[in-house]
This record gives C-alpha cells, structure tokens and sequence, in this order.
C-alpha cells in the first residue's frame, strides 16, 4: 500500500513539473507589461455588466470549412496589414527554424507594431527613433530622430505608415511628420498640439489620423496641409483605447473612444451614417467605451464594444449580427465563417450570414488537455490566419496552431522570444525578440 501511495504522489510530482517546465503557461509570478492589451481591465471595475460568456459548444459535425489558397506576402506597409485592417490567409514555410537573427537595432523600448517594405524592416522605438533595417544588406540603411532635447525625456507612442520610401508618422505630443529614408530627410511635420490617437490610412493622396479629442484629420500626404477637420464627440475621460480607422475603396470607417463609429465619404467627406456602440444607458461625455480595431470585409464591418461583437452593413450602419461576447483581437474571416477569440481565451467560429455560433471552446483547457496538464493562464498576443490553420501567438513566444475545426494540431515554441507583433514575409515569420533583435524563421 506504502509503494502504491508513493508512486501516486511520484505521479503528481512529475505532472506538476511538466506543468511548469513546458512554459506554455502564464508565469504568476510574472509582472504585467505596461502597454497590455487588456483594454477592459478599467471597464471591469466600474460595470456592472452581464455574465461572461463561457459556453463550450462543440463543432456542429455538418460543418465543413472549406480551405482556401495561401497568399504569399511581400509587404506589410500599414500596420495592420490592409486598409480594411483585415489579414489574409498567409503562406508559411512552417518549419519553424531560426535562419537569420540581426544585431541589437535599438537599446530602448519598442513601439510593437513593424512595417516591411522593399526587403526592408521599418521599426520605432519609445526614444523616437525610426529605424529601417534592410534585409539584403543586413544592416541598418537609415535611422532618424525628429525630436528637439525638450522632448528627450518624452516617451514617443508613434504610430506609422509607409508608401514608396515615405514613412508618415504620428505621435502622442501632437507632431505627424513625413520621413524618405532613401534620402535621409523630412519632408514635411506639422504640429497640433493635441496627441495623436489612432492608426493612419493612406487613400489617393490623402492622409487619415485622428487625434486624443476624436477630431479625424484628412491630410495632403504630399506636403502635410490639412485638407479637412471632422470633429465628433469628445470625452473629458482618456481610457486605454485608442481610435481606430479602417477604409474601404469609397468610405472612411472611424470608431472613437466615445463608442461611436462613423462611415465618412472618402470623395467629399459627407457623413453616410454613423451609430453609437456605447452599452450604457447614460450617454455622457464621461463613458468610458472600449472596443476592438475595426475591420471591413466584403461590405461588413466586424468589431467588438465592451460587451458584443457585432457585423455591420457597412453601406447603412445596420445590425446585421450581435453576439454576446466582444474580443481585442481582430477576428478572422474565410469565406463564410468568422474566428474570433473573446475577452476569456474562448475559441469561437460563427457563420458569417446569420450569427450562428459554429464551435465554442476554452483554449487553455483545449491546451490543458493537449498536453495533460493542469488549466492555468494563457496570456495572448495575437491571432492570424496561416496555411489554413489558426495561429494563436502566446505572448511567452508558444504558437498554439488549430485546424479550422477548433482542433489543436500542435503547439510550437519560436526559436526566440516574441517583442513585436508577428509579420509574414514570402512564407517566412519575422519579429523582433526580447533584445530587439530581428529574427526570421521558415
């Protein structure tokens, strides 16, 4: 009876260990980064908001997702990656093996976000460093820093874009500049005032932001002149959210902290419609609105608010779908059906027509079971689409890989520690690690 206790015990032992040493799982011990993307964390404390959505709902066993043609990428301009801000289903050598890693690009904190263009990788840094590394070359071709001593101390949040050699480039004191690191020189800055807040869209020769007071710019990109002012409603409280703007071939679509989103004519700047997402009943300035970036697709428009996930007409503004659950991840859509993650790490499939909810399942005890551990926390940094298979990037740098069933297939560790987001270049995975150090793998 002694050996049988002690080989149960011997047992526990051994799993606990594999629990830990496997590092999929969140570290509790570990510090939160300052930038997380939990932009719910204040919401949660002074809503009282409805249940959390946690139903696993397995795979309606008709279902069959159809696998469509890989894409094989050689730009990623704007940050997130279209002007509608969706992702194509990206080709990947998958092989998952360390070919090149650079030398340290920059001694201080990065902005995450990367941008690629013509076999180069265009990063910033919190200094207020641009920095373009070429690929071919192997070295850094052009760095910049805009800013006078008075701002040295000053921690940049840049937001950027990148069009045949010209980065445009905003930030949070006020200044959006144009930078041509092929000749080394600003083109063009102006000053505001008021701190940037949002991603930028380029359309034609026009330049689209936004500011912290939901005022949307329309910009010359040639020479910086402000070309039109559209204000919207204001809110005395900044949260972690921040603007978001994604286009169509005809619309602007922006979404504000005030929980409104606008579709705006990209011709004569004439406001289509625009509808109110907030979930409060009290529509004052002071509410806090949170909500994902925004994507358009095929006419809709797909995003989430503090506690819905909706699909929008996007040519009237109507309700199409809403579900109750929202998610910070920009979901996935292949031909009819959606793939999002919520707010609590829950793998969802919804049809793309009408809202039903395909397959509902828990990642960290789809993880737990894979490999028979223990359910503990997954921390997420991002969700893409990659040779028809889900890609759920962990942020200690696992990649947990689904079929389109929800199944996971495998889980991955990166040769190297995840800094910024994850970029597809001609079927290969670049980043930059912990040491900022750029690291590619087929």
């Amino acid at each position: 009876m002694k050996l049988f206790y002690a080989l149960i015990i011997l047992l526990i032992l051994s799993g606990c260990s594999f629990d830990k040493k496997s590092g999929i799982w969140k570290n509790v011990n570990e510090t939160v980064d300052k930038d997380d993307n939990n932009i719910f964390k204040d919401f949660k404390k002074i809503s009282s908001s409805t249940e959390t959505f946690d139903q696993i709902i397995p795979r309606d066993q008709k279902i069959n997702f159809k696998k469509n043609k890989t894409f094989q990428n050689s730009s990623w301009t704007d940050i997130f990656f279209s002007r509608g801000n969706y992702t194509n289903n990206f080709k990947y050598d998958d092989l998952n093996q360390k070919i090149f890693k650079s030398k340290n690009l920059t001694n201080y904190s990065i902005n995450e976000r990367v941008l690629f263009e013509k076999n180069n990788l265009i990063l910033s840094d919190k200094r207020g460093n641009i920095i373009v590394y070429s690929i071919t070359e192997k070295k850094t071709i052009a760095k910049v820093n805009f800013y006078k001593k008075k701002y040295k101390n000053v921690e940049k949040k840049i937001n950027f874009i990148v069009d045949n050699d010209v980065i445009y480039i905003s930030d949070n004191i006020g200044y959006i500049y144009a930078y041509n690191y092929i000749l080394d020189q600003i083109l063009w800055a102006k000053n505001f005032k008021i701190p940037f807040r949002s991603n930028i869209k380029l359309f034609s020769e026009k330049l689209i932001t936004s500011n912290q007071n939901n005022d949307l710019f329309i910009f010359d990109k040639a020479n910086g002149n402000l070309k039109k002012l559209i204000p919207s409603e204001n809110t005395t409280i900044n949260n972690s959210f921040i603007n978001n703007i994604s286009l169509s071939n005809k619309e602007i679509f922006f979404l504000n902290t005030y929980g409104s989103i606008y579709s705006i004519d990209l011709d004569n700047f004439k406001f289509n419609w625009f509808i109110n997402l907030n979930k409060t009943l009290d529509l004052n300035l002071s509410n806090l609105f949170y909500g994902s970036k925004v994507v358009y697709f095929d006419n809709k428009i797909f995003m989430s608010s503090n506690e819905n996930f909706y699909v929008l007409d996007s040519k009237t503004g109507s309700i199409l779908i809403k579900k109750n659950f929202s998610s910070i991840f920009r979901p996935l859509i292949n031909n009819d059906y959606i793939f999002l993650i919520t707010q609590n790490n829950f793998l969802v499939a919804l049809d793309k027509t009408n809202g039903k909810i395909i397959y509902s399942y828990d990642i960290a005890q789809q993880v737990a079971n894979f490999i028979n551990t223990k359910k503990r926390t997954l921390e997420i940094k991002e969700l893409m689409l990659i040779n028809n298979n889900i890609f759920v990037f962990l942020k200690n740098s696992h990649i947990i890989k689904f079929n389109l069933n929800g199944d996971i297939k495998e889980i991955i560790k990166l040769p190297s520690t995840l800094n910024s987001y994850p970029i597809f270049i001609d079927k290969f995975l670049i980043f930059l690690n912990k040491k900022n150090k750029l690291v590619i793998v087929n």
